[in-house]
């Protein structure tokens, strides 16, 4: 038990550390790529990727026959608000600096708890309630600039990056909700999840990543579809984790996202605000793992 609790911390920690250079990647490489002709053709070369995997290793990737159309408007949902919020998450890093949104868009489980409460009948504990109130300070240290106390209020609510960084935080609480219930309550079949999810995020934003696109994008094509394969490894790695640990231990770990592209946003692109920013993404991963308890 102890080594496959070990073995899916590590696979944790690779899905966090990939998906944190990702989230990097997107502003160091494709800054001057449009969101969507970045995530169309980076999540589309993700699903087809995972599908070759698939296929070479003989993974089974089925299709439920059993779900009534209730069912299958929760999967197609999942799918849209995921489409929704990453566009929201990655157009942010694109008009902001990635070392600023990472901490704020990592507050989800704070939007996710009420929603668990609603909808699944969750009850929150107090060590909960502890972790809600520090992610929602990582925002507001995040914003702080050793000025007026109000100003990282009214900076977190007006600033567009870092409303969009709260509107994806929310969006993709919605998407967790409802990926939960596929996975767990529908017992939706892991592998065709993942390549339906990736595949379909990249079919609902085409029709955007067409009007956006622009000749001297197909420079940054081959780069594009490498980048997809980066993120399948990363998708892949908390695919496995998942399946050895509980999302009360994961969820937590994955956070450690932000730290990683707060990292790589101050000493690669050389951001500003450095350890305040590092500072608010460490205590959003707290927050999260007293959340995820």
């Amino acid at each position: 038990m102890d080594a496959v609790l070990d073995s899916g911390m590590a696979y944790a920690v690779i899905g966090a550390v990939v998906w944190g250079y990702f989230l990097f990647l997107n502003k160091y490489q494709f800054d001057r790529v449009p969101s969507t002709v970045f995530m169309t053709i980076t999540f589309a070369s993700a699903a087809g990727w995972y599908a070759l995997v698939a296929v070479v290793t003989g993974t089974p990737m089925t299709l439920p026959t059993r779900y009534s159309g209730t069912d299958w408007a929760v999967v197609f949902g999942a799918i849209v608000f995921l489409a929704v919020g990453l566009f929201l998450l990655f157009h942010s890093i694109q008009i902001g600096q990635v070392s600023y949104v990472a901490p704020i868009s990592k507050i989800t489980p704070v939007f996710v708890l009420p929603f668990e409460i609603v909808l699944l009948d969750e009850r929150l504990t107090a060590v909960q309630f502890l972790g809600v109130g520090l992610a929602t300070l990582a925002v507001y240290v995040a914003n702080y600039q050793g000025d007026n106390l109000a100003t990282p209020v009214l900076k977190a609510t007006t600033y567009r990056p870092a409303q969009l960084a709260l509107l994806s935080a929310f969006v993709l609480a919605i998407l967790n909700v409802a990926q939960r219930v596929v996975l767990q309550e529908l017992a939706f079949p892991r592998t065709t999840w993942v390549i339906l999810k990736l595949g379909g995020t990249a079919a609902l934003l085409s029709p955007l990543a067409a009007r956006d696109w622009r000749s001297e994008f197909t420079g940054s094509f081959p780069k594009l579809v490498f980048s997809g394969a980066i993120l399948i490894v990363g998708e892949h790695f908390i695919a496995l984790a998942f399946t050895r640990i509980p999302a009360s231990i994961a969820s937590p770990i994955l956070s450690m996202q932000a730290v990683v592209a707060v990292l790589l946003g101050g000493v690669v692109l050389n951001e500003e605000d450095l350890r305040i920013r590092l500072v608010a993404a460490v205590i959003a991963v707290f927050g999260v793992g007293f959340i995820a308890i």
